[in-house]
């Protein structure tokens, strides 16, 4: 990627995968102030090396008539993308409060290990810091990796240890004029622009926050709070 602010090489013989867990990926773009255009984000890692696979993490709501990130997740299926779903699981606390579960990182784990014999470089976007030891077992079988998250929102979304851990870290603040959404008058699937659950920055697997896309608003009837 021979552009200045990235901290990045990509070498033409490589085989590159991107590992993309949706709602870190969400949560840091929408701290910074930005909506990530997946057209774009795909256009840019295919053009150099060879991109083997983008993978996109995400735990649906599978009981409700309409589903916020439905609209994504067909989309991203249908233009390049490898989706890895699972049903999220809901469970009322001792205070009474609706909470729903979703976590997707043994998925993307298994995933990651898995492929590394059949990849050069692993890209994973997400600030998690349980994926550490991960990363430290991949690049033990050869792999680089980077990870592309943010410090520059309050709290930074990327776990020291994770952006140490790693070969290459990317600030996701740099990308914005690369895979930004570019604005428009109306809702664009194909710029990636729709809602999405958001998972909370401390990595707790309990989603609290519906995304909207711009323009709308959808009321939540049952509270769902993070632990």
């Amino acid at each position: 990627l021979n552009k200045g602010c990235l901290k990045m090489t990509i070498y033409p013989q490589e085989r590159v995968a991107l590992f993309i867990d949706g709602s870190n990926l969400y949560a840091a773009a929408k701290a910074l102030g930005f909506d990530i255009d997946y057209k774009r984000l795909l256009e840019m890692f295919s053009k150099d090396g060879h991109l083997v696979r983008a993978l996109y993490y995400t735990a649906l709501i599978e009981d409700q008539e309409y589903s916020p990130i439905r609209p994504l997740v067909d989309w991203l299926d249908y233009n390049g993308y490898t989706m890895v779903t699972k049903p999220t699981k809901e469970f009322t606390d001792a205070a009474g409060r609706r909470k729903i579960k979703g976590n997707m990182d043994i998925e993307l784990a298994i995933d990651l290990m898995e492929m590394a014999e059949h990849l050069d470089h692993a890209v994973i976007f997400s600030g998690d810091g349980d994926f550490r030891r991960l990363v430290e077992a991949v690049q033990r079988k050869g792999l680089r990796v980077t990870v592309v998250s943010t410090v520059r929102s309050q709290p930074p979304m990327v776990a020291d240890e994770l952006r140490r851990q790693a070969d290459n870290f990317i600030e996701l603040d740099d990308l914005r004029a690369t895979i930004g959404r570019k604005s428009s008058g109306h809702d664009n699937v194909g710029d990636g622009q729709h809602p999405h659950i958001q998972d909370d920055q401390d990595d707790q697997d309990d989603f609290d926050e519906f995304g909207d896309a711009p323009g709308s608003s959808r009321d939540v009837d049952e509270e769902m709070e993070i632990a």
